[in-house]
């Protein structure tokens, strides 16, 4: 395994050709207060798979591909319109 950056995110928009926008959201406690905080980043990420909106992606880092995106959808983890797990392309 290489030692790319990995995160799973929600596919928030696809209106542009090969790259979509996916947000991934964490929580974490404050470090003073204790607080829960939760936070979420958007980020540009290139998709050659053809996600939908509301799908469940891990992304990859990458090197590169235009001025925003540094990040390619690695697989598709849960779609949105049947809301179940995609089996792993070796396992079918």
């Amino acid at each position: 395994m290489n030692t790319r950056r990995r995160l799973t995110g929600v596919v928030a928009s696809n209106k542009m050709t090969k790259t979509v926008i996916v947000e991934v959201s964490r929580t974490y406690r404050h470090p003073l207060y204790g607080k829960v905080v939760h936070k979420a980043k958007r980020f540009q990420v290139h998709d050659e798979i053809n996600c939908e909106v509301g799908d469940k992606v891990q992304i990859v880092e990458s090197k590169p591909i235009s001025k925003n995106k540094r990040w390619v959808v690695e697989k598709i983890l849960k779609t949105q319109e049947s809301d179940k797990e995609v089996p792993a392309p070796d396992e079918v």
